[in-house]
């Protein structure tokens, strides 16, 4: 009998785990709900450690999110739905279909072209995913805002309904803060709420013009809050201070020193 391959090996182990008389309670009383967001968790980890430059790491996270994929799949099949063989068939499937330049006879001028057929393909499957060719119609609920909106803006802009350039965006933006002050004037919650969505967005969008990911530009933007905020407590605590007790001056004197040491 042929040794099992790494990828047999796992799904061996999910069906002992999910089995339910002998195996992991935690595991068998499992749904795709209640896995969904472990699923989220282990991709940010995945980007974590490839931000990290941590080729180790990255190893086992990417372990990691593919048990996700089997545990997913493997509830699918006890279903009676799919299996993991068929998961692998359909992206299969999807990639070849994508690419007709690469497994057909297909020839593109030039990217622009590649990415107008790219976007008319992926058009056709909403179509038939969700019997709609609205253009929003697939973009998922569940991504984080700032990346959600950014696909928006993204799926809008291919027919034209886009600002043509950053600076448009800027002056929408300065557009926006005036809105939000005026909000935060009247102290309307739900109008400040609504205005201050309205900002967020608009930043997300400058974000996309600039050919950045503001996710992961706010994700950085985290990191250097933190970073800079350790500073100010590891000097206070050399200083045997409690920050507690230091003003916002002290405080922000040693932001700035955290800020020129970087």
């Amino acid at each position: 009998m042929p040794e099992a391959t790494p990828l047999q090996r796992l799904r061996g182990i999910m069906e002992r785990l999910r089995d339910p008389e002998t195996g992991c309670p935690w595991d068998v009383e499992q749904r795709f709900e209640t896995i969904a967001p472990y699923t989220i968790e282990e991709a940010y980890e995945v980007d974590d450690a490839i931000r990290r430059g941590d080729m180790a790491d990255l190893k086992s996270e990417l372990g990691d999110l593919l048990l996700q994929v089997v545990f997913h799949a493997r509830m699918a099949e006890e279903a009676g739905l799919f299996d993991l063989d068929d998961v692998a068939d359909a992206i299969s499937d999807k990639m070849i279909r994508r690419h007709p330049h690469v497994f057909g006879d297909h020839h593109y001028r030039d990217s622009a072209e590649q990415t107008e057929s790219w976007e008319e393909l992926k058009a056709q499957e909403r179509k038939q995913k969700t019997g709609s060719d609205g253009l929003l119609d697939d973009v998922p609920l569940a991504l984080p805002g700032l990346k959600r909106a950014q696909k928006l803006q993204k799926r809008a802009g291919t027919v034209g309904f886009d600002w043509p350039d950053a600076e448009r965006v800027l002056a929408k933006l300065d557009e926006e803060i005036a809105e939000v002050r005026d909000a935060l004037a009247a102290g309307d919650a739900d109008e400040i709420e609504d205005e201050i969505g309205d900002l967020l967005f608009v930043c997300a969008n400058l974000a996309r013009k600039a050919k950045v990911d503001s996710e992961a530009a706010l994700r950085r933007a985290n990191a250097k809050f933190e970073r800079r905020f350790r500073y100010i407590e590891d000097s206070l605590r050399t200083q045997q201070r409690d920050i507690r007790e230091t003003s916002l001056d002290d405080m922000e004197a040693l932001w700035v020193e955290a800020k020129l040491r970087e």
